[in-house]
């Protein structure tokens, strides 16, 4: 049995069959990292002796039938911003280079409750803030498909590490884009929940009314049995929203029959590569002939999204990374001459440029005279968008579209150009402003060989929805 092609889903049924065991699962993938991860740069941190002990607790415990679900035994990887007690957390960040939690994230836990393996913490953008995982301290990952491309970002190692075979599914955080894009860009299934379904109860922040934990996985039936075992109400999280619709899995192979799916005009315009428009649209096609119905609107508001995102999304994270100041935890400055210039070293020294160019614009745009004029102005525009996403899903149950404008960028073309990485999130960070859920999943590649991503999102706590008609995509092009 070659145990890295299962999927996640079909791995935990062979353990609980006796065909193979936890342990072995977490020889064959750490052999993997071995061979592929000089080249990928998947991880920041890979805990191979706690891998391999917590691998064998849980082998126990299946086999005392305490652990029957359909993660027991898997091997998963974290994205670098989720706590993890006793394991370095780092945000790919000199900041947080020596920072070790005394705490766990409720997401992960909930994943260790289900009997999932942590293996490590996987590279990511600087504080989630880029798109591309090469604003990380500790370099660049590179895509699987083609080492020569990025794979997309902030949570490009996790969507690397799944497509790489470095683990059977990952957690990442979606901010604006950061799980479904680098899913598109890696040919993987990406999923960013309702905003308050899964706890962001150990996530650092970023922008903490956009965050959102969310899985990345090798399919959609891997996606829904992931969603289903983190999504849970968390006390400790103020936002986590109490729901009873948690069974996932069900909604796989529902029928797709009378689903109304309303394709906007304003994604398939200027702007959009005509080999990933027809691939989007040829995803369409077999979602239409399984009896779905689609058509094209207008949804209006599009050009002010990403204006708005970064203009919220930079004044939260100015508020967010305040707090690394270099007396509590993480980088301090040495050869200091007092308070004020121990702060001003470690915060220059600690942050790289991109998390300094957005931590400057949102203290600007929060700033005495310029508030009313950018950021109130971009709460207004948000609140414009999430009423034009209800006017629409008024008329249809989902919205189809491309997760970004191309294919994965050569490394290197992004940092040279900030804007253009920016507008590379046109068409995923209107979800984050709504709270939507959106998933991404492969519908094709390009004439390099590099993955094509479809987007669906749905109104808020419709992802059974969404999994029905992904689910239902996913089997028509096999």
């Amino acid at each position: 049995m070659e145990l890295l092609s299962l999927s996640a889903v079909e791995l935990s049924a062979a353990i609980k069959e006796g065909k193979t065991t936890a342990p072995k699962a977490m020889e064959a993938v750490l052999s993997r990292i071995d061979r592929t991860e000089g080249e990928y740069h998947c991880y920041v941190t890979i805990d191979r002796e706690g891998a391999m002990d917590r691998a064998v607790q849980v082998q126990r415990r299946i086999e005392a039938g305490v652990l029957s679900g359909p993660l027991a035994g898997v091997p998963m990887a974290v994205k670098d911003n989720l706590c993890t007690e006793g394991i370095r957390t780092t945000c790919a960040s000199l900041m947080l280079d020596n920072f070790v939690p005394a705490f766990t994230a409720e997401a992960v836990r909930n994943l260790e409750r289900a009997g999932a393996v942590l293996i490590g913490k996987t590279n990511m953008d600087e504080f989630a803030m880029g798109s591309t995982t090469e604003t990380s301290y500790y370099g660049p990952t590179r895509n699987p498909h083609d080492s020569g491309h990025v794979p997309g970002g902030s949570s490009g190692g996790s969507a690397a590490a799944v497509a790489a075979g470095e683990c059977f599914f990952a957690l990442g955080s979606d901010t604006g884009g950061s799980i479904r894009q680098p899913a598109g860009h890696c040919g993987v299934v990406g999923m960013k929940p309702t905003y308050g379904r899964v706890s962001r109860y150990g996530l650092i922040a970023y922008g903490s009314s956009l965050d959102q934990v969310g899985p990345l996985t090798k399919n959609v039936e891997d996606c829904a049995a992931v969603l289903e075992a983190i999504a849970a109400h968390d006390p400790r999280d103020s936002t986590s929203v109490r729901r009873e619709d948690n069974r996932f899995t069900d909604a796989l192979g529902e029928d797709t029959a009378g689903l109304r799916i309303g394709i906007p005009r304003d994604y398939l315009g200027e702007g959009l590569d005509e080999e990933v428009k027809a691939a989007v649209l040829r995803a369409a096609e077999m979602l239409g002939d399984r009896g779905a119905v689609l058509e094209e609107f207008d949804l209006g508001l599009v050009q002010y999204a990403i204006p708005a995102y970064y203009t919220i999304a930079s004044a939260e994270a100015s508020s967010n990374l305040e707090r690394f100041d270099g007396i509590k935890y993480g980088h301090r400055a040495q050869g200091v001459r007092g308070l004020h210039d121990m702060y001003k070293k470690t915060r220059s020294q600690g942050f790289g440029p991109e998390v300094k160019r957005r931590i400057m614009l949102g203290a600007f745009v929060l700033s005495s005279g310029y508030y009313d004029a950018y950021y109130l102005k971009a709460l207004k525009v948000k609140a414009l968008i999430k009423k034009a996403f209800d006017r629409a899903f008024a008329r249809y149950d989902l919205l189809l579209g491309p997760v970004a404008p191309t294919t994965a960028p050569k490394l290197g073309e992004s940092l040279s150009d900030p804007m253009k990485m920016y507008l590379g999130d046109i068409y995923t960070v209107s979800a984050n402003l709504a709270g939507l859920p959106a998933v991404c999943l492969p519908c094709g590649s390009g004439a390099g060989g590099l993955p094509i991503g479809l987007q669906l999102v749905g109104d808020c706590f419709q992802e059974k929805k969404l999994l029905t008609a992904a689910y239902a995509c996913e089997q028509a092009a096999k």
